[in-house]
């Protein structure tokens, strides 16, 4: 038997990062939520560039959400 041939039974899919909440609603890296999550679980806190592309996702997804709230409470004050 040569090297190769035991090599042929092992899983060669990288370690996944996702939460078992979502491995248990069938996410996992290939579908766009399950690869956002994955990524994100991946970040270590400890190195500089991880912390700053966290900051980065967090304003990126919450900006619209903050403008859309923004909106609401603006139309609520002035009566739109």
């Amino acid at each position: 038997m040569t090297a190769w041939e035991d090599d042929e039974d092992a899983d060669w899919t990288p370690p996944t990062h996702l939460p078992l909440d979502a491995q248990r609603m069938g996410l996992n890296r290939s579908v766009p939520d399950g690869a956002l999550l994955d990524f994100a679980g991946s970040l270590d806190p400890a190195k500089p560039l991880h912390r700053v592309t966290a900051w980065v996702m967090l304003v990126v997804f919450a900006f619209p959400a903050a403008l859309y709230v923004v909106r609401i409470l603006w139309g609520l004050l002035l009566g739109f």
